[in-house]
């Protein structure tokens, strides 16, 4: 496996990826401490609990089988949408947006009917954005800082070895490997700040989704679902190879602030309507 006998790991990888799965913990944690803190009375951890489930369900269940259907096999929808990328893009910033936000509008609407108050929007979005740094993304960056430490320590046998990466696993185990290689302090920054980014418009996306449901307005959901699929437009753009990647972290900040306007001025609407 000589591929693997010439990858180096950087200098900074390895601290810079502790750093990462250290704020990548952070970030749910501190989210959820903060607002429990402030807000103890009016908050109630079935909001949480439900926002972390409805993302496994709605994101990484439904979606994901969906996915499989008409990405990853092999029949005429997938060969037409992996073919042609305005179909990739619309296909994907659609599924994403229906998914999540119909998701949060199903669980808010008819599962959690108590305690709604504005506060448990929040954490409902704190833990459906927390579950998905958790469980999804966190595990990744563990991973790539236990390659990054085994092939910095010693030599490359011994770490495919530690890896369990035998000849029949190593062309899948490669781009990790090269991934963990290459990570550094300017990709720590993207990440993270990519992640407070998802977090920021989890929570405003629920907030919208929340207020039309309370206040039983039809058009907050399609606006949510919107907004969710502008979002995303630029990351399906990149899996493209059509923009750069500032591109589309720059595109993330303009909608997430888009968002977080739009989900403040309706928090605050909530206020007044219930003193009003």
């Amino acid at each position: 496996m000589t591929d693997f006998e010439n990858i180096v790991i950087g200098k900074s990888s390895v601290p810079a990826l502790a750093i990462t799965v250290v704020l990548m913990l952070a970030i749910p944690i501190g989210s959820f401490l903060f607002w429990y803190k402030k807000h103890k009375a009016q908050v109630n951890i079935l909001y949480l609990i439900a926002g972390a489930a409805g993302f496994i369900v709605s994101a990484r269940v439904l979606e994901l089988g969906m996915h499989y259907l008409c990405i990853v096999m092999d029949n005429p929808v997938s060969r037409f949408i992996n073919g042609n990328t305005a179909a990739f893009v619309l296909y994907g910033t659609v599924m994403a947006g229906v998914f999540e936000e119909c998701g949060r509008f199903i669980v808010l609407k008819f599962i959690l009917k108590k305690n709604r108050t504005r506060e448990n929007a929040v954490l409902y979005g704190v833990g459906h954005g927390g579950i998905e740094i958790l469980a999804v993304l966190l595990p990744s960056m563990a991973l790539y800082l236990i390659i990054a430490i085994l092939f910095s320590v010693g030599n490359a046998e011994d770490a495919l070895s530690a890896l369990k990466i035998t000849d029949n696993s190593a062309a899948a185990a490669l781009p990790s490997v090269q991934a963990a290689a290459a990570f550094d302090y300017p990709l720590m920054a993207m990440n993270v700040a990519e992640r407070l980014l998802a977090m920021c418009a989890h929570i405003g996306l629920t907030v919208i989704v929340f207020y039309g449901i309370k206040n039983m307005k039809k058009t907050f959901l399609p606006s949510a679902i919107l907004l969710h699929m502008a979002m995303d437009t630029f990351p399906a753009l990149y899996q493209r190879d059509v923009i750069p990647l500032w591109s589309v972290e720059a595109w993330a900040a303009f909608w997430v602030a888009a968002i977080m306007l739009i989900a403040g001025k309706l928090y605050k609407k909530m206020k007044e309507e219930k003193h009003g």
